[in-house]
């Protein structure tokens, strides 16, 4: 059933391993996939959006059992799908980051496809011309840094500006509801990677930021938006990806699985360095590597620490040019040291976390190489972290626990305020 919510005035070969509680006979015949947003609309033949134009937010993650939600709505009876607005990496997905996505029609449907990710990343009145109502419906992965929520936001505006209905499509957080990690954001580094004053890991569906980005100002613009949640059936916060049974659909060209996306939040950080984090390879973000470090002493003083739920082997790999997916990748068609990144438990692991641990590692051993270049573009290094206090810590030798030991005031504060927002 879609809901209206007002929100609440207050004074976000190198597969990993995976290990999963095995649930008990009774528990599991009981259990059976999440119901997400778009899965219960589809359910009621989209009686919600019966005699409207529709503006679809969407990407390839925007699937309703084996069906694209698009296909669906393109032959649902009473309703038209006027057009689709496609985010970064395009409405089939198929766009490598941060490369411009075309407008167009989509050949299987006939329908006009508008690219938030060009020359504007907000839609225009142009786009909107022909819409009744605006439907977001993207599978993100809880993370500050990935740009679903950050177009979610700038749709919501486009929406309160024409004056017509915002529809969230809820979905799972493939980290969960529990785990919140992180520098909050400070409004001066605010950008497309990071729009938001949460923390990296938020902890939130979409649904619940949307309510939150309404209720607490995160954008300008909102008061007046109608704003609707097509809530999930059966999700609960404890749940990380695997306890949803739902098939994983890659949410970009370099999350193609929940073992990439479960290690993304750290890795993706670490990324920003002088390394190469795994892509040009089938397991993008599962590793790490540089021909400058010693992966054997890196990985054995990491596996050292014992943080919950992974460890860390030492690796030799090259990583290729991938069209599509990773065209220049870091160190191409060099053999180079590594460090694989293997979960033990993906409910246990810190992503996060593990990524602090890892790149005080990775500058303690570039101050021995005396490496001058280890943060090759620090600016989006800041704009990642949301914070320049990161990069300061690291600089001046700051362990992985004295890092996470920083934000743990914020991140209190940052729970106690989306309280009145969440909807599980």
């Amino acid at each position: 059933m879609l809901t209206k919510r007002a929100a609440l005035a207050l004074p976000i070969g190198l597969a990993l391993t995976l290990a999963m509680p095995r649930p008990s006979r009774s528990q599991s015949a009981a259990i059976k996939p999440v119901a997400a947003g778009a899965d219960v609309l589809a359910a009621s033949n989209f009686a919600e959006l019966a005699g409207q134009r529709v503006g679809l937010i969407t990407n390839q993650t925007g699937r309703v059992g084996e069906a694209h939600l698009a296909d669906l709505l393109s032959k649902a009876a009473g309703v038209r799908l006027a057009a689709i607005l496609a985010p970064e990496h395009g409405f089939r997905g198929g766009v490598e980051a941060g490369k411009r996505v075309s407008d167009g029609v989509d050949p299987a449907i006939g329908v006009p496809v508008h690219s938030l990710y060009a020359a504007t990343k907000k839609p225009t009145p142009a786009m909107l011309r022909d819409v009744d109502v605006l439907v977001f419906d993207i599978q993100d992965i809880g993370v500050r840094f990935y740009t679903y929520i950050s177009t979610m936001g700038l749709a919501m505006q486009a929406a309160a500006a024409a004056r017509i209905p915002f529809v969230v499509l809820d979905r799972p957080n493939p980290l969960g509801g529990e785990y919140v990690s992180g520098f909050v954001l400070e409004p001066k580094l605010a950008t497309f990677v990071g729009q938001y004053t949460i923390p990296i890991v938020h902890g939130m569906t979409v649904g619940e930021l949307a309510r939150m980005i309404q209720g607490e100002k995160l954008l300008p613009g909102l008061d007046k938006l109608d704003l609707r949640i097509v809530e999930m059936k059966g999700w609960r916060r404890s749940m990380r990806w695997p306890h949803t049974k739902r098939t994983w659909v890659a949410t970009s060209p370099n999350i193609p699985t929940f073992e990439a996306a479960i290690v993304y939040p750290g890795i993706g950080v670490v990324g920003e360095l002088d390394v190469n984090e795994g892509r040009g390879t089938p397991t993008p973000f599962s590793l790490f590597g540089a021909p400058w470090f010693d992966a054997q002493r890196l990985a054995g003083k990491l596996a050292a620490l014992g943080l919950p739920g992974v460890t860390f082997e030492p690796v030799t790999y090259t990583p290729r040019s991938i069209p599509g997916v990773a065209v220049s990748p870091r160190f191409a068609d060099k053999s180079i040291n590594g460090v694989r990144v293997v979960a033990t438990d993906v409910h246990r692991i810190e992503p996060l976390d593990m990524g602090m641990h890892v790149l005080a590692a990775l500058v303690a051993e570039a101050r021995a190489k005396k490496m001058d270049r280890l943060f090759p573009k620090l600016a989006m290094f800041n704009a990642i972290a949301g914070t320049k206090r990161l990069h300061n810590m690291l600089t001046a030798g700051r362990d992985g626990g004295a890092i996470i030991a920083a934000w743990q005031a914020e991140v209190a504060r940052f729970k106690t305020q989306r309280q009145a927002y969440l909807l599980y």
